[in-house]
This record gives C-alpha cells, structure tokens and sequence, in this order.
C-alpha cells in the first residue's frame, strides 16, 4: 500500500484511499484479479473492484520527460520501489506499507516531515512542480487539510514553476479548489496560493481583494474577510463554502468614499453575483452550483426590519427560494464570524426566521405551483393556448396569496383569473 493512505494510517486518521503498487506488469495484474479494469493501463494502472469497491494498483515506474505539465511523455516499468517512490509527490505521500511483513517502507524521511508537520517534495521542489503543475496547489491543499507548514525551498519554488501550473486544466484546478474550500481552515491553503501567485493566477478576483480596507465595522480588509468567513462556515455543502468565500468578490470595484469618509461598497452584491457566474463558469463548475452560489451572494444582504408584512416575509421567501433559506442563514452566519468584531444571528434575523418557519408550517403558498389553480386550468377556462398573458395572471394571483393566504381557494382564484384576463385583453385591444 502506497501514499496518502499510509501516512493517515501513520497520523492516526481514517485513510480515504487506498493505493497500491507492485513490481507485476498491468498484463499479468489483469490476469491475476477477476474484476480488474485497465483504467490508466498506459501509466501502467489497473482498477480492481472488490465488493464493490474501487482500488486503483500500479505497476512500479520510472517517468519521463513531462512536457504538457501534467502528464509523463513514457513511463518505464520497474522492478524497484525505491524508484517508484522517487518519482512521487511530497515525501509524506512516499510511504510505502509491506503487508508481508508488517512494516513501514520510508525511503524519503517522510515519516520525519509528517512528525515534523511539513510538507516537502521528494527530491527538488522545482523538478517535481515542473513535472506536474498540479503539485502546487495539492501542497496548498495538504496544508489545510493537515494543518502542516509547506518548506521553504518548495514553497519558493511554487512561484518559480507558475508557468508549468498555467498549464493545468480549469477542471483539475476546480477540483483541487474545491478540496481545499471544504477543510476546516480554507484560510491556510488560500494564503499559501496568495503568496505564492496561484491566487493571482486561477482566482484574480480574490487575490484583488487583498489590502482593500473597508470601514469601521469590519476588523479585516475584504480578503480576510472572505477567507475567515470560509473558515467560519461550518458546513458540509460546497455551494455554503462557496458562497461564504465569494460574498463580497465586488467590494474592490464598487468602492467609494461616503461623506463621513468611510468606504461604502453600494450594490456589492448584485455585481458580485455576477462575478461569482463567470468565475464559476471558468472553474468548470455545474450550473446548478452556479445557481445556488450565485443566488445566496445576490441575497446574502438581505436587511430585515420589524415593520415587514406577512406578505414582505412571503415575497423574501420566493425571492429566496424556500430551499435556499437554511443555507442563506449559514452564509449570513459565517459573514458575520468573519468579520473579526461580531458574532451569532442578530436578534431581528432570529425574528424573521420564526416567521419563516411559522409561514412554513401553515403551508401559506410561496410559488405558483403552490396555487390552487395552474395555467392549464386558465387555458381551459378561456379556451387560450400557452402564451406570455397565462404566466402573467399566474404571478398575479401569486402576489394577491401572498399578502392573504386565505385567497387561495380554486373559486376565488378563477373570479381574479377572470377579472385579470378581461383587463389584459382590453388593454390588447
């Protein structure tokens, strides 16, 4: 057994993966286990599946010559752990676990580094990251999920093989990211990218929120303000993390002055929603993360007074999407945790949200698929085909339930379906 598993078995901690190497060649590794698929059979990898689950075994090699920055031109088979370990990662991950005789094989002092709490790479930092340019931000990434320091001479050596990282795909990037974001302190991780340059490099819109001051109210500028509020949000769903990073990405270009000379950053929100869709497109990432990111940082903002209605509360649920309400509640949360001077749910947000819960208990309709009526029912009633007018007397109706709930009966609804109806097409005519 090979890498990351043996050094969180070391570490004590649950391994995620287990990996394994051998000195047999794919052909005969296809031979020898009955559910075996030749995954990565070129680089020597075959997958076996045992009771269902998936373990990737890799004949021992030598790699060549990288020149795409993530991938060797040849690999040469070898009989030879030493040289299969050499060719790896971070000495932590060059462990080596022999089953036959129950002992830890460590040809690298990676068992050092892991008591040491260091990340370091086999051999020098700037043929292993010029190898593959994906090594950098897994560095990154390692240091915030182990809470280890990354060695000097590698970290140096990040910024002198920034061009060989230019070369990974947005998806391997995304997907190193993303690990990094659901760590319990994204903050160590994005601070190594930041002084290194792949913050600069892969998310130039964080890295400009760096040294941008904000006002009295905030203990932080905007970018450790954003990267606190990722620590803060104690959450296992990526789009909350997302979200809580992202919030504020607008504040360097909405900036100005107020009268009583503090920054104000007007409309931050909805300029950053923006921001975040593009971002998230860069990164490759599905629209329905994109959706839910974007709508929590576009309605993260939101500014609850006493005076609002029953129908104001409604409206802020349909705006929001019911769905979406928990998860707006953790981002409002971990904004505030990451202001560095505030803490907790305001009164009034607690208020708002026992009016929420009381509207969902009564069932109040929130959207038009909560009406007592659809379009299909309008269609018939005014023998009219689908079109722009069924969507209108729909929302209609929808804005009159929610300011009385008890408007919502089938007989009520069809009599200002009715009255709507007869008005737009006047207007038509």
């Amino acid at each position: 057994m090979v890498g990351g598993a043996v050094r969180d078995l070391i570490m004590g901690s649950p391994a995620e993966d287990y990996d394994f190497a051998t000195n047999a060649r794919p052909d005969v590794l296809m031979k020898i286990f009955r559910h075996a698929v030749p995954t990565g059979i070129k680089h020597g990898t075959v997958s076996v599946i045992v009771d269902g689950e998936v373990f990737e075994v890799t004949t021992y090699r030598n790699d060549g010559k990288y020149d795409d920055g993530r991938h060797p031109n040849e690999v040469i088979f070898s009989d030879s752990l030493e040289v299969d370990i050499s060719r790896r990662d971070f000495t932590m991950n060059g462990l080596a676990y022999n089953y036959r005789t129950n002992e830890v094989v460590d040809f690298c002092g990676g068992i050092e580094d892991i008591n040491r709490r260091v990340i370091r790479t086999i051999g020098k930092p700037v043929d292993r990251f010029s190898e593959d340019g994906l090594r950098p931000y897994r560095a990154c990434r390692f240091a915030s999920k182990l809470g280890f320091d990354i060695e000097e001479e590698t970290f140096n050596s990040i910024r002198l093989t920034l061009d060989v990282s230019a070369k990974v795909s947005a998806e391997r990037i995304r997907d190193e990211f993303v690990k990094t974001v659901m760590t319990d302190r994204p903050s160590v991780g994005l601070e190594y990218m930041r002084k290194s340059g792949l913050l600069e490099q892969f998310l130039p819109e964080l890295f400009a929120c760096y040294g941008v001051e904000q006002n009295k109210y905030h203990a932080f500028d905007v970018y450790y303000h954003c990267v606190y509020s990722c620590d803060a949000a104690i959450n296992d769903k990526l789009e909350v993390k997302l979200a809580a990073l992202l919030h504020d990405i607008a504040k360097p270009q909405v900036r100005r002055k107020g009268a009583d000379g503090e920054n104000t950053f007007y409309n931050h929100e909805v300029v950053g929603s923006r921001m975040v869709k593009n971002i998230m497109k860069r990164l490759k990432f599905s629209n329905a993360e994109i959706d839910c990111v974007t709508n929590l940082v576009i309605n993260h903002m939101f500014h609850y007074t006493e005076d609002w209605n029953d129908g104001a509360v409604r409206r802020f649920m349909r705006k929001v999407g019911v769905e979406n309400l928990g998860d707006l509640a953790r981002v409002r949360l971990a904004d505030r945790a990451g202001n560095g001077s505030r803490s907790g749910m305001p009164a009034p947000i607690h208020e708002l949200f026992r009016r929420i819960e009381k509207i969902i208990e009564a069932e109040n309709a929130i959207t038009v698929k909560d009406l007592m009526i659809n379009g299909n029912d309008i269609m018939s009633m005014f023998q009219i085909k689908p079109g722009r007018i069924i969507g209108k007397i729909l929302n209609e109706l929808l804005e009159l339930v929610l300011d009385d709930p008890a408007a919502n009966t089938a007989e009520n609804l069809a009599a200002k379906a009715e009255e709507i109806y007869e008005k737009e097409v006047r207007g038509e005519n």
